[in-house]
């Protein structure tokens, strides 16, 4: 980056005017990993001790992009030997506060960059809604770091995590924020931190907390340096397929609790299934048959049964409903047992076809990779 344009930036300083100025933060990947690896950190420090997750907290290093300049750029992180629970984690340790300002001279001296923000967790149970938010002391937090940072050339950034999150949907949680000063109100009605427009008090408490009117979101993106991008090519080709070619599925911890469950509940619709008899109706002839074979071919019990037992045509039970229904001379309840034991049979051949792709893939996996 350009130290003259980054230094005019820093001296001009249009954020301390604008609480709004600045649009998107821009971080590194192994900022995101160090941030991650700590937050997971304190989860399993919580839980180890029989208690609740730990909130953990560190410091950003980074700088406002002079090429981009509605741009944060977050280029490493510091974890903290800082611990909270629920909503409150603050660095008030005096041996912390001095730890922070030696490492901050440090930075400046070797790097010539500064902590330009700080992060920490939210390890509450995985709801339907992520739990990245400022709480009341962290919107204090924030403040304060930005009444004493903002106008000296450094705006400060607040980025939130959510642990048990990213761990449920394999990607990080994570979203970054910037406090209104105290002065400051929106100009647009309920609008909440992301800029949506949620008129339901209760919505808008469970999405952002009760300062949800306080603080403004910033989109997050994620940028490689060129080095970085080699190192990610090489182990792309040399690992991570690998990895693609090696998962499964239908092994995964949440899909192998979930199987019984899924069997069951198949069983139970087949279960309720009333198969009595139905009167089918033909252009020349009517016949009595059984629901299961009144969309089914022509021809002795014996010959239909042993079809079904050795010749099973999925596409033959599947339509039976549509067949059912306008030859059916019982009329509409008859098409609808045809419709139940349809859609029972299309769940039965879901699960054993998830089987069998899980089976298949153990077997290629051996093939391949022993």
């Amino acid at each position: 980056y350009d130290e003259k344009k980054l230094e005019e930036l820093r001296s001009k300083a249009p954020w301390t005017s604008d609480p709004t100025y600045f649009k998107s933060v821009a971080v590194s990947p192994s900022a995101i990993m160090k941030m991650m690896m700590h937050c997971h950190s304190g989860v399993e420090k919580g839980l180890k001790k029989g208690g609740n997750p730990i909130e953990v907290m560190g410091l950003l290093l980074g700088r406002p992009d002079p090429s981009s300049p509605k741009t944060l750029v977050v280029t490493d992180v510091f974890p903290l030997p800082v611990e909270g629970f629920e909503t409150r984690v603050i660095a008030d340790d005096e041996d912390v506060v001095n730890h922070m300002i030696a490492l901050g001279e440090s930075m400046e001296r070797t790097r010539r960059e500064k902590f330009m923000g700080w992060y920490h967790s939210h390890p509450f149970d995985v709801g339907i809604h992520s739990h990245c938010f400022l709480s009341q002391t962290d919107l204090t937090t924030q403040l304060q770091w930005q009444r004493a940072e903002d106008p000296h050339g450094n705006p400060f950034l607040a980025i939130v995590i959510d642990p048990l999150r990213s761990l449920a949907k394999n990607v990080p949680e994570i979203k970054a924020f910037r406090a209104y000063p105290p002065e400051y109100n929106s100009p647009v009605p309920n609008q909440c931190p992301d800029g949506s427009i949620v008129t339901s008090e209760q919505a808008r408490l469970e999405l952002w907390g009760s300062c949800w009117n306080r603080y403004h979101e910033l989109g997050v993106e994620y940028y490689m340096s060129g080095s970085a991008r080699n190192v990610m090519g090489i182990l792309t080709q040399n690992f991570l397929w690998m990895r693609t070619l090696g998962s499964t599925p239908m092994l995964d911890s949440e899909n192998r609790q979930r199987y019984p469950e899924r069997v069951a509940a198949a069983a139970e619709k087949l279960g309720k299934i009333d198969l009595g008899t139905s009167t089918t109706t033909t252009s020349s002839t009517t016949t009595t048959t059984s629901s299961l074979g009144s969309g089914g071919r022509m021809g002795t019990t014996s010959q239909q049964s042993r079809g079904r037992a050795y010749d099973y045509n999925v596409n033959r039970l599947l339509t039976s409903s549509t067949a059912g229904a306008g030859t059916s001379g019982t009329g509409d309840k008859g098409a609808s047992k045809e419709k139940e034991l349809g859609n029972a049979c299309q769940g039965v051949v879901e699960l054993a076809t998830e089987k069998l792709h899980g089976n298949i893939v153990q077997v290629a996996k051996q093939q391949l990779f022993s």
